[in-house]
């Protein structure tokens, strides 16, 4: 055979691989082949989901493992030497590495921009050519300007466990950059990584590989939720083993080298609770602050007394959100972030779950409410009169009905989804998450009664609520289902099967609002968690269109009153004052006084703390869902707002000028259903549609109907009405005995279910057609599987003989 007729795999194996091994690279510590950049991203259509094809660069070599170099792309030999070039490149920049190779099999094509190996940017090798590892890692430590002095701590090996498991790309390159960064002398550092992409993995192994290389010998580790300190300590940071120890109970022992803490647990607003001061200045080597948004740069946060006394150590903050404001700035004190890794990059690689979001938008929030002259609340206490609106809500003024349909809007969505679905429900603050609670527990009377655990409060002042956060969070625990907090789990709960959140708490703060999303960013393929939703009741993500938001949604929808679920400056938008973490985060010592309650305190008229003010409970005023639009995103990425039907109308009209263009389109495909898919691919979600058709018609229509009926004017039938209609033609008078019977029975599942099931084969298998006989013995009775496919084709002509009429 010639090399011309070798397919790639082919090329790689006989040609590529024995020039990688005669250049002298080891094959089974040095080269890495398919090595995933991507495991593709997850697209939302309608209740489904479609991943795109994994990205794998052909080879990755790197001077030992997980310490790559670069990056070899291989084409079969119909392409020229260089055709593997660009997309070699782009891999190159993702795994942070200096040199991109591109080969057909005949030679390489050496990419070398910055000159470290040869004398020109791109240069033409035979194949007995390449580099080998000592040529590259020298070029490479020349690039990130590593001195022979670093090596001892650049090239301490990754921790291995011999399962197989390695760090994603991205993890790769956090630690490396920030292992490589201290090994020059860089001693403050911010690492910027997505809630969802393993900030505690990456931790650990930058911190083994500083602790094995003898560069940092004592560590402490800060955390700002027990939860995570203990999972921190039983999970990633395990292989620490005795070398490891957790500050609880305010006793220091000085024997150990790694310290984790909950930060409460090391610091107080008295001298004399300050116990990190039992140790020396210099004691750490290192001090690692997870989630370091929460208020370690600001300058008068407890966080930022430890870092003050301990200066003399590396401090590397991890944040998803690094806070920037006039008050507090993580840049500021860390600098320019030493890497991101964004929510909208863990997205678009796949290793993130995409959502949608479903804007439930409500009259009295967007119109206000004012009380009549003299107006009083169910207590009697007259409501002063002024305006409230939707900052008011369950803050000042309490509207019971308000709470009763967030409530009953979110059963309504477990009910048509999934009710066991893992949700979590943010609410404003303690006594309003209690009062859902009771909403939610009495509209959903069977689920509660199989498990009172269905719903729980889990705040930080209710101690069996908090109990229960681990069983939530536990995959295989079906039970607490919906968990309704305030500020408790905003940041660090790793609820990987989080499929809905609910937003009924006003959120300005875009720090916060990444930080909430980020409970549903977690995919779990085991429990089939590929995407959330996010159902949205305080206008919160309006967020989607501030330019500091970087992971845009799949879909917002915004439904109006009686429409289908499916298809001003803050007062406390951000951490109360110093930025500290509320008291219920700290579960060494709950009344610390130096801390805010949960939610904040509330801001009185001068701008200062004081007393919460009294809140008015009103029972007689009706809310109602008002408004429906759709958004999505422009050419030029920003969110653009219509309502619904008119950009069904633009989007379905934009590819089938008029309705003979699309019936013409319909009567052609021999499947529906995809006609179906294809506009759902521009964003035409069809399930909304006949939802809104429904309402007139009183019964569901096909998805053809509502189609042709909001966008070209046409009348608009029932399933059932077609059904009924295609009984009455002489079609049926084709068949008899057993495929009659199929028929029919087809027939009634289209009624029941739509097109896309008749379509389906595997209809043949269920009732009632599985008592008619096997898919064999049915597919016989039209005589054979083309005969039937005949038949079924025809049965859909009959079922739309009136389009060409309308056309």
């Amino acid at each position: 055979m010639t090399r011309q007729a070798f397919s790639e795999r082919d090329i790689c194996t006989k040609f590529i691989t024995p020039a990688i091994e005669q250049a002298g690279w080891n094959i089974h510590t040095q080269v890495r082949e398919e090595y995933p950049v991507s495991d593709g991203r997850i697209t939302v259509r309608g209740r489904m989901h479609h991943r795109a094809h994994p990205r794998r660069a052909d080879y990755v070599l790197s001077f030992q493992k997980n310490q790559p170099i670069a990056v070899i792309e291989a084409k079969d030999a119909k392409h020229s030497l260089g055709d593997g070039m660009q997309q070699a490149q782009a891999y190159a920049e993702k795994l942070d590495v200096p040199f991109a190779i591109s080969s057909n099999g005949s030679g390489f094509l050496f990419s070398d921009p910055h000159r470290l190996v040869f004398d020109q940017a791109e240069t033409n090798l035979a194949l007995d050519q390449l580099p080998g590892p000592d040529a590259l890692w020298h070029g490479y430590r020349r690039w990130k300007g590593l001195s022979e002095e670093t090596r001892p701590v650049v090239e301490q090996p990754f921790y291995d466990d011999g399962s197989g498991r390695t760090p994603r790309y991205y993890q790769m390159v956090a630690v490396n950059r920030t292992v490589e960064a201290i090994a020059k002398g860089q001693d403050r550092l911010l690492l910027v990584m997505a809630t969802g992409t393993g900030k505690t993995y990456t931790a650990f192994q930058l911190i083994w590989r500083l602790w094995k290389a003898g560069r940092k010998q004592r560590i402490l580790f800060l955390a700002d939720r027990n939860v995570l300190v203990d999972q921190t300590k039983s999970g990633d940071f395990k292989p620490f083993g005795a070398a490891m120890t957790k500050i609880s109970k305010r006793q220091i022992e000085k024997s150990h080298e790694i310290y984790l803490s909950l930060y409460q647990a090391v610091t107080g607003s008295e001298e004399e609770k300050n116990i990190y001061k039992q140790f020396s200045p210099d004691f750490f080597d290192l001090v690692v602050i997870d989630e370091c948004h929460r208020g370690s740069a600001a300058e008068d946060s407890a966080w930022r007394a430890i870092l003050d006394y301990f200066s003399g150590a590396t401090h590397i903050g991890l944040t998803a959100t690094p806070k920037e404001t006039t008050e507090v700035s993580n840049i500021h004190y860390f600098g320019e972030p030493i890497y991101t890794y964004s929510l909208k990059q863990g997205i678009d690689d796949g290793y993130l779950a995409p959502y949608k979001v479903i804007r439930v938008d409500l009259d009295r929030d967007l119109q206000g409410w004012r009380p009549s002259d003299g107006q009083t609340d169910i207590h009697g206490e007259v409501i002063e009169d002024r305006i409230y609106n939707q900052r008011d809500f369950d803050r000042h003024l309490i509207l019971t009905q308000r709470t009763e349909l967030v409530a009953r809007t979110v059963t309504d969505y477990l009910t048509q989804t999934d009710p066991m679905q893992k949700t979590i429900v943010f609410c404003e603050n303690i006594d309003h998450a209690e009062r859902m609670r009771q909403a939610l527990i009495n509209l959903n009377p069977q689920h509660v009664a199989k498990n009172r655990k269905y719903v729980m409060r889990i705040t930080g002042d209710e101690l069996e609520g908090k109990a229960e956060l681990d069983h939530f969070i536990d995959p295989e625990e079906p039970y607490p289902v919906i968990a309704v907090t305030s500020k408790l789990m905003t940041t660090g709960v790793d609820a990987k099967t989080c499929k809905l959140i609910v937003l009924d708490q006003r959120i300005q703060s875009m720090t916060e609002f990444k930080q909430i999303i980020g409970r549903g960013t977690r995919i779990d393929a085991e429990h089939n968690k590929f995407w959330f939703t996010i159902l949205d009741f305080r206008k919160a993500t309006e967020l989607f269109a501030d330019p500091a938001f970087d992971g845009e949604p799949e879909k917002v929808y915004v439904p109006g009153q009686g429409d289908p679920l499916l298809p001003d400056d803050d007062d406390d938008a951000e951490d109360s004052g110093d930025g500290n973490a509320p008291a219920d985060e700290d579960d060494e010592s709950p009344n610390d006084p130096a801390l805010p309650p949960e939610g904040g305190w509330e801001d009185d008229e001068d701008g200062g703390i004081g007393e919460p003010p009294k809140r008015y409970v009103v029972d007689d005023v009706t809310v109602a869902v008002i408004g429906r639009r759709v958004q999505y995103l422009g050419p030029d990425g920003k969110l653009i707002t219509e309502e619904l039907t008119d950009y069904t109308r633009k989007t379905v009209r934009a590819h089938y000028a008029t309705l003979k263009d699309f019936l013409r389109r319909w009567e052609a495909s021999d499947r529906k259903q995809a006609v179906l898919d294809e506009l759902a691919e521009q964003g035409v979600f069809w399930e909304d549609l006949t939802s809104e058709v429904e309402k007139t018609l009183g019964d569901t229509p096909d998805p053809f109907d509502a189609i042709v009926h909001i966008v070209y004017g046409q009348p608009a039938l029932t399933r059932r009405q077609r059904a009924a209609k295609a009984r009455q033609s002489d079609y049926f008078t084709r068949y008899e005995g057993q495929a009659r019977a199929v028929l029919d029975a087809l027939l009634d599942k289209y009624a029941d279910n739509g097109v896309a099931t008749i379509e389906d084969t595997k209809v043949l298998k269920l009732a009632p057609l599985d008592r008619l006989g096997t898919p064999v013995e049915l597919a016989k009775a039209f005589g054979g599987k083309a005969g039937y496919r005949e038949a079924v084709r025809a049965l859909e002509e009959t079922l739309y003989d009136d389009a060409a009429t309308a056309g």
